[in-house]
């Protein structure tokens, strides 16, 4: 009688709220049995899911999957559910995440101007002003949530800043924000609203900033300006562009902060030794442990599970399985990020890990343009909880938390803490 290898375990049930709490456990048995996965998504389109590291970088910087949505060979059923919704209409889909060179390549250049690290250095003193003025508004209170009261202001009032949305303005981004946040994986009416009102608003501050313009560029002059003058200047960056490039600055600048900040201070909360050993760090004034740190929440329980859509142009086989044109590919980030055959001790948090070299941030001519300023947001932000609120705890159990659903972004709904109140 010879020995029967051991049945296989059904493959886990995917995109539950079950499922969103920790997805960790499925996506490990998806790496070991089916690391190029078809699957059905909510939305009823079917895409491929990469889990592997090595599968995910080749998958990330290969030319032959496309980021534009006319590539992809969908059934009519699915029209219109890959992307954000409401871009579509609002004729925001000509930016970074929906096109391939040339277009890309030329859109790049243009903005990578403000996110150089002088640029982003010298924007260091006002991200550290907003965090003292959030953390000032429940200081003394002894409890906050820390996601709708700080992690998510936070992002949002920096980026209008770069931008050069008007302070007056600038609560009303937060609410068309916060409309995405809470729609992001149920209804899509209400992002598509906010999408659209957000263009409306894009066109009239364009055409204002336009008409304003000097002939001269002011020094640190803000975004949407120079996005402006580059189209007046033989750039070729029409309204539609300037308008796409900023929405999409916004949109994916914002809730990967919210979610950076949120993941990584429940870790945090959740793993008092790391917690501690930081803590010890920032009070000896020491930054080295928060800078690695901060790259290891990012890969242990990163702000992007999936990278954003790919259409195959061609045929392509990745990790032993072969897509076919018009099929979408996306990149599951959280699962190539506790891949055992990349990263010792995956699922183990380790502030000090130096061997980090995590796709949390994506990989390839696509890599994230804004992580720098997410970078710069997320240390600021830990150190100053950590610091100014140095006993800290959760003030619910973690089996009450609710992470929000959804494909792309991973966060948490609200993270409830409390300490001792500031004099």
């Amino acid at each position: 009688m010879t020995d029967q290898p051991p049945p296989l375990s059904p493959a886990p049930e995917l995109f539950t709220w079950e499922f969103a709490t920790d997805p960790y456990p499925a996506y490990a048995w998806l790496r070991e049995h089916a690391p190029v996965h078809r699957t059905r998504l909510p939305s009823g389109v079917e895409a491929w899911l990469v889990t592997r590291y090595a599968d995910a970088k080749q998958a990330l910087a290969d030319g032959r999957l496309s980021k534009n949505p006319a590539h992809h060979d969908e059934p009519a059923h699915a029209k219109g559910k890959t992307g954000i919704p409401g871009e579509r209409k609002a004729e925001l889909m000509t930016h970074l995440l929906n096109i391939d060179p040339p277009d890309h390549t030329r859109l790049r250049r243009l903005v990578s101007k403000a996110f150089t690290p002088r640029r982003v250095a010298e924007f260091a003193p006002r991200v550290q002003e907003l965090t003292d003025q959030l953390i000032d508004r429940f200081w003394e209170r002894g409890s906050a949530d820390l996601i709708h009261e700080f992690a998510f202001p936070l992002p949002i009032y920096a980026i209008c800043d770069l931008l050069g949305v008007p302070r007056e303005d600038q609560d009303d981004f937060r609410d068309w924000a916060g409309m995405m946040i809470r729609h992001g994986g149920g209804p899509r009416g209400g992002v598509g609203r906010s999408v659209k009102k957000m263009r409306g608003y894009l066109g009239e501050l364009i055409h204002k900033k336009r008409e304003a313009l000097p002939d001269v560029p002011a020094p640190g002059e803000d975004l949407i300006s120079g996005l402006i003058r580059a189209s007046d200047h033989g750039e070729h960056l029409t309204e539609n562009e300037a308008a796409a490039m900023a929405f999409i600055l916004l949109f994916a600048g914002f809730e990967t902060t919210v979610n950076l900040i949120g993941n990584g201070m429940y870790a945090l909360l959740t793993h008092p030794g790391e917690r501690a050993r930081l803590q010890t760090s920032l009070a000896a004034g020491e930054r080295g442990l928060l800078e690695t740190g901060v790259e290891e929440l990012l890969r242990y329980d990163g702000p992007v599970e999936l990278a954003t859509w790919r259409f195959a142009t061609e045929a392509v086989r990745i990790g032993g399985q072969d897509i076919a044109p018009g099929d979408p590919v996306l990149v599951v980030l959280a699962a190539a990020d506790r891949d055992p055959a990349r990263f010792a001790r995956p699922d183990t948090l380790d502030l000090s890990r130096r061997d980090n070299q995590h796709v949390g941030y994506g990989h390839g001519i696509h890599y994230c343009l804004g992580a720098p300023l997410a970078r710069l947001e997320g240390q600021t932000a830990l150190a100053a909880l950590l610091t100014r609120l140095p006993d800290l705890q959760l003030a619910v159990d973690s089996a009450d938390l609710r992470w929000r659903g959804g494909l792309i972004m991973r966060g948490l709904r609200t993270l409830p803490v409390e300490f001792t109140p500031g004099r």
